[in-house]
């Protein structure tokens, strides 16, 4: 039966609604032996792969997921604007000087979020010794640009915007997964810190 709550109803057909769009599990391998000859590398070098083999593909490719979902929420908006007209004045909202410059601001943020993901892909690729700093601030500016520009699209778009069936709706759920999905935001920062000053990697 729903419920009410402040004269709302909430039935079952709200049971989905809701930030849950992560269905991670934890994995335990038990009794399970891995041989020798099968090791990679030397026995303490893990942190090297951590750094310089899984890193990199993981954190591009979590870039390129949140660039993605700020493209996506860029292209809603871009969509709503151009199909919507003022009710009072039937003008289109397109005409309007200020969705004009904030939709300019937003795209201007994803192509440069977009140019750094790149820039940083060619330098990973070559293998320079700067790769680093590059490569995660990538997914940390990703995460930053994904949040704002689904922030400034939910705001653009007005009520619809808020419809649980909107499609800004699970945008906006997925970008804010972007700081805490592993690396989070705030550890990337720090890890670039410490590469540009020389220091240890995982400092206490």
């Amino acid at each position: 039966m729903p419920k009410e709550a402040n004269g709302l109803k909430w039935g079952p057909e709200w049971a989905g609604v809701g930030m849950r769009g992560n269905s991670s599990r934890s994995v335990e391998l038990n009794e399970v032996e891995i041989p020798r000859r099968d090791l990679l590398g030397e026995l303490g070098d893990e942190i090297w792969y951590v750094f310089n083999v899984v890193t990199p593909y993981f954190v591009m490719a979590m870039a390129g997921t949140y660039v993605g979902v700020a493209t996506a929420a860029l292209q809603s908006v871009v969509s709503h604007v151009n199909e919507r007209r003022h009710s009072h004045t039937a003008a289109p909202i397109a005409q309007s000087t200020i969705v004009q410059h904030r939709i300019g601001e937003l795209w201007a943020r994803v192509e440069r979020t977009r140019a750094l993901l790149h820039h940083a892909a060619s330098v990973g690729d070559e293998g320079q010794t700067d790769a680093l700093p590059l490569l995660c601030s990538s997914k940390a500016e990703a995460a930053d640009c994904a949040v704002n520009v689904a922030n400034e699209v939910m705001t653009l778009m007005g009520g619809r915007g808020y419809a649980v069936e909107s499609r800004i709706h699970r945008l906006l759920r997925d970008a804010r997964a972007a700081h805490v999905m592993a690396p989070t935001t705030d550890q990337l920062r720090v890890w670039t810190g410490r590469a540009l000053l020389g220091q240890p990697l995982l400092a206490e």
